[in-house]
């Protein structure tokens, strides 16, 4: 790998979970290649998420989740024409799909530079690899943290190594509320979702344990869900919807997050915050939080849902771990 080269355009515009997974390579590349700057594509409203990495120079806003619900319009187009301006701004050295889609293959594609991605027996959609330049072999059976580092540093020609450093910064906020934990119950999938019942449990445990339990949401419907599981229950409380850089920052300042496999989630053991992940529909091994650190486990799998017992136990015991 030819020491002059200078940026590197990293394709990941979402999701949230998947874009904190792959958070790490900036860190590798930093590390590996000190004088490389960094770029990334993120979906609109996770350029917040990016932004909280101070490693990256640029995080480049695209809307496909927006576009594709009014691609005939004049302003859709206006708007696709400002973005492909902007990406085409400058050449680089290396475009870095980590994606693995389609979609992320076009927004390589419309880059200026030679795009690198998996190979077709290493990807999610084989036909992404039409757009690429350069394929690399990557395992399947790993990690997504593992699969975003192993294609970067195949790419940029290093062997990542240590455990993943996430860089993120978040902003403190002036609200004191300890002891606390947040409770993070809803997702995407209806699949993954844990019985509220079991959450009606966990929530009295901790508050007669003396801790406040804060249940955040993003939509109506699952403000609605956070009211159900706190009726009732003194020390629970349903909090109002914030911006990703508000919920990151009371992460941040938690004693304890626990909550289903989703962004929220992985965000809070990227942030070093005691994590429990509850797994009902997904493999741990392959979107864990436990491959962030010693201070993030994972409970459950597929088909095998998790008790509140065995998650009362287990945060015990993560906050023994961790208190000294």
């Amino acid at each position: 790998m030819s020491s002059a080269m200078s940026s590197v355009l990293i394709v990941r515009p979402s999701s949230l979970g998947d874009i904190v997974h792959a958070l790490p390579v900036v860190h590798d590349i930093r590390q590996h290649r000190p004088g490389m700057s960094v770029d990334w594509v993120a979906e609109e409203m996770f350029v917040e998420l990016v932004a909280l990495n101070r490693e990256v120079r640029a995080v480049i806003p695209v809307s496909l989740r927006r576009w594709r619900h009014a691609l005939l319009a004049r302003p859709t187009w206006r708007e696709i024409a400002a973005f492909r301006g902007t990406l085409r701004a400058q050449h680089y050295d290396v475009v870095l799909d980590l994606q693995e889609q389609v979609k992320g293959a076009l927004i390589g594609w419309l880059a200026r530079g030679a795009v690198h991605g998996p190979d077709r027996a290493s990807i999610r959609e084989p036909a992404a690899t039409l757009a690429y330049r350069r394929k690399h072999r990557i395992p399947p059976r790993q990690h997504l943290i593992d699969r975003c580092r192993e294609l970067a540093g195949k790419a940029l020609g290093y062997e990542p190594v240590g455990p993943p450093h996430f860089g993120l910064s978040v902003a403190p906020s002036g609200e004191s509320q300890s002891p606390f934990v947040v409770f993070i119950h809803s997702t995407s999938r209806d699949d993954k979702l844990w019985p509220e019942a079991h959450w009606r449990s966990l929530i009295a445990h901790f508050a007669k344990g003396g801790m406040v339990v804060v249940l955040p949401s993003g939509d109506a419907a699952e403000a609605a869900r956070s009211e159900r599981l706190a009726h009732g229950i003194v020390g629970a409380r349903a909090a109002a919807r914030q911006t990703l850089s508000e919920t990151a920052s009371l992460l941040a300042r938690a004693d304890l997050v626990c909550g289903v496999d989703t962004g929220l989630v992985h965000l809070a053991a990227a942030l070093g915050v005691p994590t429990i992940a509850l797994f009902v529909a997904t493999d741990p091994e392959l979107a864990g939080v436990a491959r962030a650190g010693g201070h993030a486990r994972d409970i459950g799998a597929t088909g095998s849902v998790p008790s509140p017992e065995q998650v009362i136990a287990a945060a015990s015991a993560i906050m023994r771990s961790t208190s000294g």
